[in-house]
């Protein structure tokens, strides 16, 4: 996602925390088509992509509050977008369940049940990959990756260096490609998305 900040940025947050709907869409405007953008090379379906800005966005205004311990708005969404891309997807391949042979047959949409089959696939080895890290590189990863924060944040909240972060994160993305890789083509998309979004 664009890491482009916008104009007064931090005086808008703080006026969508007291509830100013204009301010909201101003932040709107400015992000909204880079949550779409970064939403679609995810979840690669357009109309999923929109659900996704909307959704964004509705939790953005709901949970305005939180928007006071924020420093880096646009890191915080590119978490919100990537965590509820991939619950999405996760949702999306418990209700296709029809045989990937049968796909020829089915209406014509805007992703594939193939496709879909894949991610479950994909994060089903990511999860076993991320379990067999060591719990540094795992947690670290958990901070760095998932929750946005910067390595001088998470080496405060671990007692650690930045340094020491930077090489556990290193390591453990390292073992991860590798893993995949390893795997087989199935996994190109996930690949896609740990390198380019990183």
């Amino acid at each position: 996602m664009s890491k482009s900040t916008l104009h007064n940025e931090r005086a808008l947050l703080l006026r969508i925390v007291e509830g100013d709907e204009e301010a909201f869409c101003a932040v709107f405007d400015h992000y909204s088509k880079f949550v779409y953008s970064f939403g679609y090379k995810l979840v690669r379906s357009s109309e999923v992509a929109e659900e996704v800005v909307q959704d964004i966005f509705m939790k953005v205004w709901e949970g305005k509050e939180k928007l006071l311990d924020i420093d880096n708005f646009g890191a915080y969404l590119n978490v919100l977008v990537r965590n509820h891309s991939l619950n999405l997807l996760r949702q999306l391949a418990k209700k296709q369940t029809v045989d990937v042979h049968t796909v020829s047959d089915l209406p014509v949409q805007d992703y594939s049940t193939e496709h879909t089959i894949e991610y479950r696939d994909t994060l089903m080895i990511l999860e076993e990959v991320l379990a067999a890290l060591p719990d540094h590189q795992r947690e670290i990863y958990r901070l760095c990756h998932l929750e946005g924060l910067r390595y001088e944040e998470a080496a405060a909240k671990m007692g650690i260096s930045p340094n020491t972060v930077h090489y556990h994160m290193k390591s453990a993305l390292k073992t991860i490609r590798e893993y995949l890789i390893k795997r087989g083509g199935a996994y190109q998309a996930l690949l896609f998305f740990f390198f380019n979004f990183y």
